[in-house]
């Protein structure tokens, strides 16, 4: 259940007799008000606990994916927010980890599994999960082409062996 409050737009109140006339808010509205902010923290509460479960599991989920990939992926450096400072290179690993490179050459390492550090890996992450396509392909690329090679030499071990049973079966008899 979400509340929302309206907030009103500001209007000037006529001027009368050099006074500015003033609306008094009843004990009521501070009340409901005071509510509605006690709701927004409950909230609040439970969607930070519910993040914090999601952002365990989606990391353990990217760790299963890239463990047998690859141990880092590039992070584009456009893609970081500008409170990251002159960044030159930028890297994820499967732990969840970002590796910064400064334009001063210092290194700067971020656990984005930190609650502070939502809003850079929510970057982080919209950039490399498309890079997934590429990590898949190259690695479905590298299967064919290991299964091409075994095919090619395994019919021609299959006729050699053949062979060469044929020829020792012959000379044994």
């Amino acid at each position: 259940m979400t509340q929302e409050t309206i907030t009103k737009p500001v209007v000037e109140m006529p001027l009368h007799d050099e006074k500015q006339e003033r609306k008094q808010i009843s004990l009521q509205e501070v009340l409901e008000s005071l509510k509605n902010v006690a709701d927004d923290i409950g909230q609040i509460s439970e969607l930070t606990s519910e993040e914090k479960l999601l952002t365990t599991q989606f990391f353990v989920a990217l760790f299963k994916l890239m463990q047998p990939l690859t141990t880092a992926i590039q992070v584009s450096v456009s893609a970081l927010p500008a409170e990251t400072g002159a960044i030159t290179q930028a890297f994820v690993d499967p732990t969840g980890h970002l590796s910064l490179v400064h334009k001063d050459g210092r290194m700067e390492l971020k656990n984005l599994q930190e609650e502070k550090n939502r809003e850079l890996m929510m970057a982080v992450v919209s950039d490399i999960l498309p890079k997934f396509k590429t990590l898949t392909s190259a690695q479905k690329k590298k299967v064919e082409n290991r299964i091409k090679f075994l095919t090619t030499l395994t019919k021609e071990l299959q006729k050699i062996s053949e062979a060469f049973a044929a020829v020792t079966s012959s000379t044994q008899k």
